[in-house]
């Protein structure tokens, strides 16, 4: 997303939700949704094949668990 898109998506988001966007908290949402759109690009880049499957479940670990 071009930083335009960015603006565009988070006043529209926030309009329809009634959220309202306080001034000084709006450079770190589009930040965020700057962050977000990319970690999204990186994910949507890796091709699928026409056999792949979502997992049944994810579960997820704490960090202690992966320390040990």
């Amino acid at each position: 997303m071009t930083p335009a898109q960015t603006e565009t998506y988070v006043d529209a988001a926030a309009a329809a939700l009634g959220l309202p966007l306080r001034p000084d908290h709006r450079p770190g949402v589009l930040r965020f949704f700057a962050l977000a759109a990319e970690m999204a690009a990186v994910v949507e880049a890796v091709p699928l094949g026409a056999h792949a499957e979502p997992a049944v479940s994810f579960v997820p670990v704490s960090p202690k668990e992966v320390d040990q």
